[in-house]
């Protein structure tokens, strides 16, 4: 399975957060904790890698890099 990268963050408007995958188009889901939101993408990533190997679709190889800090 590929790495990829994963951008979660707070929506005021819709009271919760959201969680996306930039590499695959519209690939995203909400929760109300940053925890929910990422299981909930990462079970939109799964149906999304399987619709998409069904219909013999490419699938874009990860782009998308985290930053890493590190803290002295």
């Amino acid at each position: 399975m590929k790495d990829y990268h994963i951008n979660i963050f707070y929506s005021a408007e819709d009271e919760g957060y959201i969680a996306d995958i930039p590499d695959l188009k519209y690939c995203s889901a909400f929760g109300e904790t940053p925890t929910e939101a990422l299981q909930a993408v990462l079970e939109a990533k799964a149906a999304w890698l399987e619709v998409a190997k069904m219909k013999q679709k490419p699938i874009p190889q990860p782009r998308y890099k985290p930053l890493i800090y590190q803290v002295a």
